[in-house]
């Protein structure tokens, strides 16, 4: 028995550890018992999910307490709207689960680091799998444990959304984009006469704009994998998870789950679904439509999850994307990464899918087919190289063969785009389509400072906006179908002035070579909309005419690594900082020589720049478009689409669900209010 004393000094104590900015026992668990999902979380009525209490007992450390020994006696409840509490067994007809026991370790701080002692803390812990909570309204779950000690999580489920107001969806994702970064590409692509621009965006002319906030479950600088999650499935993670609530147990592949927007819409409607990105294709942002775990570099096993669905614990199947077009052969060519050594090329062919390796084959591809296309290892070359420096290309070896050398013939994002679409049509019929179609590499690209880069892939996004909109309308479809643009998250990066780069690089000491920057009455005008003597582009309307002017745009991030600027577009792709000739990490590199050092802000082991903590914008036009205005959390852009899809319990009666094997129960059934 454990004294009631005892109890308050923990609870004082870990509520101490918890507020710690930078190191975590367990992000969502303020205290010695943790409930997941956590307090203040949303659910889409008939959304499936996992449930997982944890009971801590640290060892060692500040929080030290019991010996190490976690209650294995615990009890947990749930109740709605103030009615009388259940168990969780009873409440979800569920067998009670069996008792799960381990031990992990964490840092209490850098001091804890530095000196390599960690705080050790062993758990009794028990799970329920595949869920769901029905009626909409506010419930309470309860953990008791340690004699009386308890931690509540409150949570919400939305009202019902019954009516399928949209048939089809394409959600554009910009990673990394940010308003100052749609601002810039406007600027390199659109010609100003006096003040005023003679063409716009494709985004400036979407009707509604509104902004979402990225932060992540536990942290307020999100990265690619929960911030995609959240889009998707409507609940928070932590960093590098997916589909997940993050738990405290050593296997990544058992964390609480919960249901995706493709994973509901197929098993609500039966309806097509796709991804296309200009990252390998296991990357975060296209892989998170399937992806359930908290390691977002287990990479084989996520391609397995996007073919197959979670193997493990009972989870959700789909059926399989019908069009899935990106990089990433190092996931398919057999022994290269793929999951198990397998041809993962073999494995989606096995399941009815035609197999491209480049744009011409792609292009090919029966559209009643489910399709799969992977045109390079690792990512797509960006838009600059593969249409202003394609000498760039011969020099990698990307053949997505698993051959030697390049590969060749690559689509863009809009050959990929504009192929799923008729794929998507043609497979969902009546029941219609979800696309998810990413902009990768304007985030790989800030990443290494790389801006110009950076800005032709989101033009390149904003050019597949436009002809989208065309293919929907050609297709008779446009009306019908809700089209999104957003972003993950932000990078903080902005324009402030222009450089003239010939002046800059004549000058011999830094402080002078900065006197070529321009602000305010001396930024000039943009001259990457008048052609350049003798050289003609040809990329087409709404790109820059020259690319590499005199006065280039000024800009920079807000967090970045040492490195030497000169504001010129390289031939070559931008490596910021690399490792000193004594081996110190990291030190500006060499390859803008005749630029000026500027001094970074980010530690020293940081080779690039990093996210930031910005709102990023939300375009929308189609059927729900007036409930993407305003701003909000990045969950709410799920719950908009799940409306639009009438996802929220679809059908006003008795939903049968199958049982849990070996629960003892062969179905259960819940009656919606």
């Amino acid at each position: 028995m454990v004294k009631a004393n005892s109890v308050a000094l923990c609870l004082a104590a870990s509520l101490s550890a918890a507020s710690a900015q930078t190191f975590q026992r367990l992000g969502t668990c303020p205290d010695l018992g943790c409930v997941l999902p956590p307090d203040q979380q949303d659910f889409l009525p008939g959304q499936e999910f996992d449930i997982r209490f944890e009971i801590h007992a640290p060892k060692n450390g500040s929080e030290a307490f019991n010996n190490g020994v976690p209650d294995e006696k615990f009890t947990a409840t749930i109740a709605k709207d103030g009615q009388k509490p259940k168990s969780i067994a009873e409440f979800f007809k569920h067998s009670e689960p069996a008792l799960e026991k381990w031990t992990f370790s964490w840092f209490e701080d850098l001091f804890a680091e530095d000196a390599n002692k960690p705080s050790v803390v062993n758990v009794a812990s028990k799970a329920f799998r595949r869920v769901a909570l029905y009626e909409p309204g506010e419930y309470t779950v309860t953990l008791k444990y340690y004699d009386g000690q308890t931690t509540k999580a409150h949570w919400t489920v939305r009202p019902l959304a019954t009516k399928k107001k949209a048939k089809n969806v394409v959600f554009f994702i910009g990673d990394g984009m940010t308003t100052n970064m749609i601002t810039a590409a406007r600027l390199l692509g659109h010609k100003t006469v006096n003040g005023r621009y003679q063409s716009l965006l494709a985004l400036d002319e979407f009707p509604v704009l509104g902004h979402q906030m990225s932060h992540s479950i536990d942290t307020f600088i999100t990265d690619s994998a929960n911030s995609a999650s959240a889009l998707y499935s409507g609940h928070k993670s932590s960093v590098n998870a997916m589909g997940v609530y993050v738990d405290s147990s050593p296997d990544t592949h058992d964390d609480p789950k919960v249901e995706t927007i493709v994973e509901l819409l197929y098993r609500v409607w039966g309806s097509a679904w796709g991804a296309v990105s200009t990252a390998f294709i296991a990357d975060a942002t296209p892989i998170a439509l399937t992806g359930h775990t908290r390691r977002r570099s287990e990479y084989g096993v996520l391609i397995d999850q996007a073919l197959h669905g979670v193997s493990n614990y009972s989870w959700t199947r789909t059926a399989g994307p019908d069009a899935y077009f990106g990089g990433g052969a190092e996931q398919f060519i057999p022994g290269s990464g793929s999951y198990q050594g397998k041809d993962y090329y073999a494995e989606f062919a096995n399941e009815g899918y035609s197999v491209s390796w480049n744009k011409t084959a792609l292009l090919a591809a029966p559209n009643d087919q489910k399709a799969l296309g992977i045109f390079c290892r690792s990512n797509l070359p960006v838009w600059l190289d593969r249409n202003i420096y394609t000498d760039n290309l011969a020099t990698l070896e990307n053949n997505p063969s698993g051959a030697k050398g390049p590969a060749t013939d690559l689509p863009g994002q809009k050959d990929m785009t504009l192929k799923a679409i008729e794929i998507l049509n043609k497979r969902g019929g009546d029941k219609g389509f979800f696309l998810m179609s990413e902009a990768a590499s304007i985030d790989k690209q800030m990443h290494t400072l790389d801006y110009e880069r950076a800005l032709g892939d989101l033009l390149e996004l904003d050019d597949t906006v436009r002809a989208t909109i065309k293919k929907l309308e050609d297709l008779g479809i446009l009306e019908e179908t809700l089209i999104v643009v957003t972003a993950d998250h932000g990078h903080g990066f902005d324009v402030f002035g222009s450089a003239d780069t010939k002046y800059l690089r004549a000058q011999e000491d830094d402080r002078s070579k900065r006197s070529a920057v321009g602000v305010y009455e001396r930024s000039g005008l943009s001259q990457y909309t008048q052609p350049k003597e003798g050289v003609q582009y040809g990329t087409g309307a709404n790109f820059p005419l020259n690319w590499d002017p005199r006065y280039a745009i000024a800009a920079g991030l807000g967090a970045n690594p040492d490195h030497r600027e000169d504001y010129g577009l390289g031939h070559k792709p931008r490596v910021p900082a690399a490792v000193g000739a004594n081996g110190e990490v990291y030190v500006e590199n060499t390859d803008r020589p005749g630029g000026f050092v500027v001094n970074g802000t980010l530690p020293t082991d940081e080779a690039q720049g990093v996210h930031s903590l910005t709102d990023v914008p939300i375009f929308a036009r189609g059927p729900c478009q007036e409930t993407f205005g305003g701003t909000y959390s990045n969950i709410d852009v799920f719950y908009k689409i799940a409306s639009c899809l009438g996802l929220g319990h679809p059908h006003n009666k008795t939903v049968e669900h199958p049982g849990h094997p070996g629960d003892g129960h062969a179905r259960y059934s819940y009656l919606p209010t």
